[in-house]
C-alpha cells in the first residue's frame, strides 16, 4: 500500500508519520523550510509524550514520487484547487483521494443530493477542477477532529484527538476503505467506517462555519465565544440557518446546536484554525468554511442573512490584514 500525503504540514505530519510508523509505504508533499528540516532530518513527531523520527520520501514535485494507491489531501481547503493539476503523476486508475480538509469535499454531489445531483460548489471547486482532474469517483470522506501544531520546520507535535472518520460517498463498505480504515487503526487511529459520511462532514461545519469566522474577527477563543450570551446567540443563528439548507439534502444532526456549541466551547483556550491564519497573515479559509453555505443556500432557495453578514466582515477582514 502506497499512500502520499500531499501537504504533509501538523495534521499531515501526524497521519503520514504514525502510518509510516506502523509500516506503510508514505511519502510527504510539503515544501519551504518544513520540506527541507525533514529531508534533511526527518520528521519530530511528538506523540504521548515521545518524540520519533520518521524518515520518508519528501519532495515538493509530486511527479517523483509515482502513482500512489492513496493520496490524503491534508492542504488548506482554498489552497488545494491551486495544487490539483500537480497531483495528475500520483494517480493511477484505482488511485482513492481522501479529502482531509475542511468543509464540504469537491465530490459532495457526486451520485448524490436528487435535482442537486452532479453539482459543482464553486466555493469549494472553482470551475470543477478537482471534479475533472481528481474525478469524483475516487474520493473518500475523512473528516479531521484531531489537531496538531507544526512548532518549527520539520517538528510536528500532536495536541489532542485520534478520531478520523472515514467513508465512501456511496456509503457502501468497499475494500478499498477497509483496507484503509486497518490500516489507520494500525497506526494508533480511531478510523471508524461511516455509512453516513456526509452527516458527520456537516457536523464538523456546523461549528466551523461560525465558531471560526466569529474566532478570527474578535480574536476570542472557543470557550469565550460559547460563553458569551450574544455571540453565542449569532453562533447559534448561523447554525439554524446551515441545518435548514442541510436537511433539505438529506442531512441528519446526530446533536443538537447546544451540544455541539458546548462541545466546541469545553476546548480552553484554543484559537481556530482561521485565527491562526489571521495571525500570521495568511488567506483563511473563508470560502470552503462559510461562502458555501451562502452558495448552498442561493443554490436551494433559502436565505442565509446572519452568514452572508458575517461573511462578508471576515472577507473585508481578511483584505484589510493582506493589505497591512
Amino acid at each position: 500500500m502506497k499512500i502520499c500525503i500531499f501537504g504533509a504540514g501538523a495534521i499531515g505530519g501526524l497521519i503520514g508519520g504514525q502510518l509510516a510508523r506502523a509500516g506503510v509505504d508514505v511519502s510527504f508533499v510539503a515544501r519551504g523550510p518544513h520540506l527541507q528540516a525533514m529531508q534533511a532530518h526527518g520528521l519530530r513527531l511528538r506523540i504521548d509524550g515521545a518524540e520519533h523520527v520518521v524518515r520518508v520520501p519528501c519532495t515538493s514535485n509530486p511527479a517523483e514520487l509515482g502513482p500512489q494507491d492513496y493520496v490524503f489531501i491534508t492542504l488548506k481547503a482554498h489552497s488545494v484547487p491551486g495544487a490539483v493539476e500537480s497531483m495528475r503523476p500520483l494517480l493511477h486508475a484505482d488511485t482513492a483521494v481522501i479529502t482531509g480538509v475542511n468543509g464540504l469535499p469537491y465530490w459532495y454531489f457526486h451520485h448524490h443530493g436528487a435535482d442537486y445531483a452532479g453539482t459543482i460548489l464553486n466555493s469549494v471547486d472553482p470551475g470543477g477542477l478537482q471534479w475533472r482532474v481528481l474525478g469524483p469517483e475516487r474520493g473518500i470522506g475523512c473528516v479531521l477532529y484531531p489537531a496538531a501544531d507544526l512548532v518549527a520546520p520539520g517538528v510536528v507535535e500532536h495536541a489532542y484527538g485520534k478520531k478520523f472518520p472515514l467513508g465512501e460517498p456511496s456509503g457502501q463498505p468497499t475494500t478499498r476503505i477497509q483496507r484503509l480504515h486497518e490500516a489507520m487503526t494500525a497506526a494508533g487511529f480511531e478510523a471508524p467506517i461511516r455509512a453516513d459520511i456526509r452527516d458527520e462532514i456537516w457536523l464538523k461545519l456546523w461549528g466551523n462555519l461560525c465558531l471560526n469566522p466569529i474566532s478570527a474577527l474578535t480574536h476570542a477563543t472557543l470557550d469565550v465565544i460559547v460563553a458569551d450570551p450574544a455571540v453565542r446567540s449569532l453562533a447559534r443563528g448561523m447554525m439554524q440557518e446551515a441545518q435548514i439548507i442541510a436537511e433539505r439534502l438529506g442531512v441528519r444532526f446526530r446533536v443538537g446546536i447546544e451540544r455541539r456549541l458546548d462541545g466546541a466551547g469545553a476546548i480552553v483556550g484554543h484559537k481556530t484554525s482561521m485565527l491562526q491564519d489571521l495571525e500570521q497573515r495568511r488567506p483563511m479559509e473563508i470560502d470552503p468554511l462559510l461562502g458555501v453555505i451562502q452558495e448552498l443556500g442561493q443554490l436551494t432557495g433559502q436565505p442565509t442573512p446572519l452568514v452572508d453578514a458575517v461573511l462578508a466582515l471576515i472577507r473585508l477582514r481578511e483584505k484589510t490584514a493582506l493589505q497591512a
